[in-house]
């Protein structure tokens, strides 16, 4: 490798500083992935104490570089078990960035393109519309790739064509379907009363009810589209990546719906956060 510059007896090398800055890059997502918990203070002491140990080291202090060398060796299934929501978090969320659908796999290496079919989801905003006007809440899943088993499995089974009325029915306060989330995919209804994880963030307005938190932990742990009626106010939302876009109108709904269904074949889709409209300053955003 290209020595680059030499101070004393330490070599400088241009693999040194892709080191340095990959080191750093790991460090900072590690820190913002754990940033706002108890978890912070948890790392920034091992790391502490890691930096210490290589310093002992290079001193050559071999008892205490034993000692804390012993330590380092068993702290590593220390960090497993007090970072485990974390580490979680963090795999979930290389494998949402990494995921491949293995039928959309092997039609791009056999050069093949598949077709995406045209959803008609004019019965979902219809039905959400009724559905804020009668201040009853509900929660739907888009997803666009996946037909989401994990979170199907959790709920019960449907499979069947998207309707206002299945929908209405689903979402009334008497059916023992309304608690829990449907999942559309492929123009169906395919599974409701499903369960969806929280989301872990701690900045979210306490006036943001479990619909709204429960979107946004869906919209983290999987590349989908949450639609969210709030039972309070009728104002009806769309959570993607982790950032919420708050009361929208029925024709903002529809632009954000299909822009997240077709961006491949559409203009601009939505940016992660992007903002469609916001509430008034003076509107008071009531619980779910």
């Amino acid at each position: 490798m290209t020595l680059l510059f030499q101070i004393g007896f330490l070599e400088i090398k241009l693999v040194d500083f892709i080191d340095i800055g990959l080191v750093s890059v790991l460090l900072y997502q590690i820190y913002k992935l754990m940033r706002g918990s108890v978890a912070i203070k948890v790392f920034l002491g091992f790391l502490s104490l890691y930096l210490i140990f290589l310093v002992v080291k290079a001193a050559q202090m071999e008892l205490l570089s034993s000692i804390l060398g012993q330590f380092m060796g068993v702290g590593v299934i220390a960090v497993i078990i007090l970072f485990q929501p974390e580490i979680r978090k963090f795999l979930l969320l290389i494998g949402k960035t990494t995921s491949v659908d293995r039928e959309t796999l092997l039609n791009n290496l056999l050069g093949r393109h598949k077709n995406i079919d045209k959803v008609d989801i004019t019965p979902v905003i219809e039905a959400a519309k009724s559905l804020g006007g009668a201040n009853n809440g509900a929660l739907i899943i888009f997803s666009r790739d996946s037909p989401l088993k994990f979170y199907t499995e959790s709920g019960d089974l449907i499979d069947a064509y998207i309707s206002k009325r299945l929908l209405l029915a689903i979402f009334n306060k008497n059916s023992p379907l309304h608690d829990g989330a449907v999942i559309l995919y492929q123009g169906k209804i395919v599974a409701a009363r499903c369960i969806l994880p929280l989301t872990e963030q701690e900045n979210i307005p306490p006036q943001y009810g479990l619909r709204h938190r429960a979107a946004l932990g869906m919209s983290e742990a999987s590349d989908t589209l949450v639609l969210v009626v709030s039972e309070e106010t009728g104002q009806m939302s769309l959570a993607r990546n982790g950032k919420i876009m708050h009361n929208l109108s029925t024709q903002e709904l529809r632009s954000a719906i299909n822009n997240y269904l077709y961006e491949d074949e559409q203009s601009k889709p939505l940016e992660k956060g992007e903002v469609v409209s916001e509430p008034d300053k003076d509107q008071e955003i009531a619980k779910v």
